[in-house]
């Protein structure tokens, strides 16, 4: 054959061969019926055969169309196949990890800064969830909250959080009146992630204090809400630690007591078995343990 044969011919003339319609194989090809008569013509010329038999309706396979089909055929095959090979090889480069609304918007993302600089060939896809019912899609990686180190799959530990009360400042300024003391609580809507309905009994317990009746609660579905609505004034709410220090050192949101409430909750980095041997989420997994484990997190 000679090499200056298109390869775009031996496509086109394959697909032709197959539907054995030029119309048709233009509409496959994304290409006009006279491009496809333009590019079998050039490659009977280089053959020096005829390939198809033209009638008023359709084509058909001369003889030596049709052996030359079984010919060419798997070679284009193999090379479609060895094309979308090296092309899936560079789609592979895309590490996807699901995560926590806020844990993603607040603590996650800011800390991904440097990450394009470093590995510029690696594409991240995040997808976030608003609690931990929420059905996830498939990903390579999770970040997850979680009471105890997952035993089915292999799990990094990351670190704990503790909840805090907070509320805006104009709510502050309005509590601080008179010395604060934990029943001015009772006096305030309390809001409160409806994944965690108890937290704010839990964290009186903790702080000693007996027989809380709070007056109103608010839930809400996530955590970035809980602390929207307390940072616009609709009341005090438990604020995790450390995810949320940017909202305290900002001036969004304002502690009331020193009082924590300590849970066994802790981050960890899940990894599925399939993500397994491909360098690109061992890259993310080194970048997020080096910044999220608890003896590194700042």
């Amino acid at each position: 054959m000679p090499v200056h044969t298109p390869l775009r011919g031996l496509r086109c003339f394959c697909v032709a061969a197959e539907c054995l319609s030029f119309k048709e194989t233009a509409s496959q090809l994304y290409l006009t019926p006279s491009a496809v008569s333009h590019q079998i013509k050039q490659l009977e010329e280089s053959l020096g055969m005829s390939l198809f038999e033209r009638q008023t309706r359709a084509v058909i396979l001369t003889a030596e169309g049709r052996r030359f089909y079984q010919a060419i055929n798997p070679l284009m095959q193999g090379l479609s196949a060895t094309v979308a090979e090296f092309c899936q090889t560079k789609r592979e480069q895309v590490v996807s990890i699901t995560l926590p609304e806020f844990f993603a918007s607040e603590f996650f993302v800011p800390r991904l800064v440097g990450w394009s600089a470093q590995h510029p060939a690696i594409n991240l896809r995040l997808e976030t969830v608003k609690s931990r019912q929420e059905v996830t899609k498939h990903t390579d990686l999770q970040i997850i909250l979680a009471s105890s180190k997952p035993t089915d799959k292999k799990a990094h530990q990351l670190f704990p959080i503790s909840y805090v009360p907070a509320c805006s400042a104009e709510w502050y300024q309005r509590l601080m009146v008179d010395p604060l003391e934990l029943p001015a609580l009772e006096t305030v809507p309390l809001i409160v992630h409806q994944a965690r309905p108890w937290c704010w009994h839990q964290w009186a317990d903790q702080a000693g204090y007996e027989d809380f009746r709070p007056k109103q609660m608010i839930q809400l579905d996530s955590m970035f809400s809980v602390a929207r609505a307390a940072q616009q004034g609709l009341g005090v709410a438990l604020i995790p630690l450390p995810i949320s220090q940017a909202w305290f050192d900002s001036g969004s949101l304002v502690r009331l007591f020193a009082e924590e409430l300590h849970t066994r909750d802790h981050y960890y980095l899940v990894q599925h078995d399939s993500s397994e041997g491909r360098p690109e989420i061992q890259l993310l997994i080194d970048w997020v343990l080096a910044r999220f484990c608890a003896h590194n997190h700042s």
